[in-house]
C-alpha cells in the first residue's frame, strides 16, 4: 500500500504518528518516506503528502488547525481573500512553529503574514485534526473582517445548506452589540459572495430593492432597485466569452423592452469600490423621470 492510498483510504490530510504506525509504518519507513519526499512531516507526531494544502501544512506546522476564513474557504464557503493562513490556536497552545520551518520558534519575523486567533470554540467537537468547525469559523471571521465580507461567507454557508439555519442564533450570540444589526441582513438566497456585497451595498445606500427576481420572458435577475433598475452581479467566472456576452446583452435588450433599465456591476468594483456602484445606480435612478419617448 502506498503513502497517497493510506491516506485517500483514512480520508486524512494529517496523521499522527501513532496511527501510522497502527496501519503498519515503522519509524525507518517514516524517515525514509520524508527523506524522499514522500510524507512531509509537518510537526512532531505528525504527518501529511506533499500535495496537502499550504494553508493546512502552515496552520498544523505552526501548531494550531486552519481557522477563520481559512477553515471556511477549505469547506468551500465564500472567503474574500484566502491567500494568507489564518491559524486558531487553544487558549493553553504552546510550543509555537514558524509556518515555513517546524525547527524555528514562531516569532513576529517569521509569521510571513499568518493569523493567529487565540479563541475559545463554541463548537469544539466539530471541526477535523487540521480544521475547526463551521460555526466557530465564522464567528471569527465575523471578528476578523469587514461586515459586508462577512455576511457574505455566512449567507453562503447557509446557501450551500453547509450551516443549519439554526446556528445563526448562535454565531449573534456570541459577536459584539455592534455587529447583530447584521442579524437581520442574513439571507441564505445569494448565490454568491459576490451577491451578497452587492446588497449589502445597496441596503446600506438606502435604496428600496428586491433579489432573486423572476422577469417573465428574462428569467431571474439578481435584483430589481426602486422597481426599475435590474442590477446584476458580474463576475468572469459567468460571462467570459463571447456567447455569455451575447447572452447578457440579449437579456438587456429584453429588458429595455419592458422599460428596466440594467447595469452590471463588476467584480472590482463591487469588492473594492463600492462607491463606484452607488454613484451608478444613484445616476441612473436619477435621469428615469427625465427622458423622452420616441415613436418610430
Amino acid at each position: 500500500m502506498t503513502w497517497e492510498v493510506l491516506f485517500h483510504e483514512s480520508d486524512r490530510s494529517v496523521i499522527e504518528t501513532g496511527e501510522l504506525r497502527a496501519a503498519g509504518a515503522t519509524w525507518r519507513s517514516l524517515k525514509a518516506a520524508v527523506d524522499n519526499g514522500f510524507l512531509v512531516r509537518c510537526r512532531r507526531g505528525r504527518y501529511a503528502l506533499p500535495s496537502t494544502n499550504r494553508h493546512i501544512l502552515e496552520a498544523v506546522r505552526v501548531g494550531g488547525r486552519l481557522g477563520c476564513i481559512s477553515a471556511a474557504a477549505d469547506m468551500g464557503v465564500f472567503a474574500l481573500d484566502s491567500s494568507s493562513t489564518h491559524v486558531h490556536l487553544d487558549p493553553n497552545a504552546s510550543r509555537l512553529r514558524a509556518p515555513q520551518d517546524r525547527f524555528q520558534r514562531l516569532t513576529v519575523a517569521n509569521r510571513n503574514g499568518i493569523e493567529l486567533h487565540w479563541d475559545q470554540l463554541l463548537a469544539s467537537e466539530d471541526g477535523t485534526e487540521y480544521s475547526i468547525g463551521l460555526t466557530d469559523s465564522l464567528i471569527q471571521i465575523f471578528r476578523c473582517q469587514q461586515p459586508r465580507f462577512a455576511l457574505a461567507s455566512l449567507d453562503n454557508a447557509l446557501h450551500l445548506r453547509l450551516l443549519p439555519s439554526e446556528a445563526v442564533v448562535l454565531i449573534f450570540a456570541a459577536l459584539p452589540e455592534d455587529l447583530q444589526y447584521l442579524r437581520a441582513w442574513v439571507d441564505a438566497r445569494s448565490e454568491s459572495g459576490q451577491e451578497t456585497v452587492l446588497r449589502f451595498i445597496v441596503h446600506l445606500a438606502g435604496f428600496q430593492f428586491e433579489i432573486q427576481v423572476s422577469i417573465s420572458g428574462v428569467g431571474r435577475v439578481d435584483m430589481v432597485i426602486e422597481g426599475c433598475l435590474v442590477v446584476e452581479a458580474d463576475s468572469r467566472q459567468f460571462h467570459d466569452g463571447w456567447d455569455a456576452h451575447l447572452r447578457d446583452r440579449t437579456r438587456d435588450c429584453d429588458l429595455a423592452g419592458m422599460t428596466y433599465m440594467s447595469y452590471r456591476a463588476i467584480h472590482r468594483d463591487i469588492f473594492y469600490h463600492p462607491e463606484r456602484v452607488v454613484a451608478a445606480i444613484t445616476g441612473l435612478l436619477a435621469v428615469r423621470n427625465h427622458f423622452r419617448t420616441y415613436v418610430l
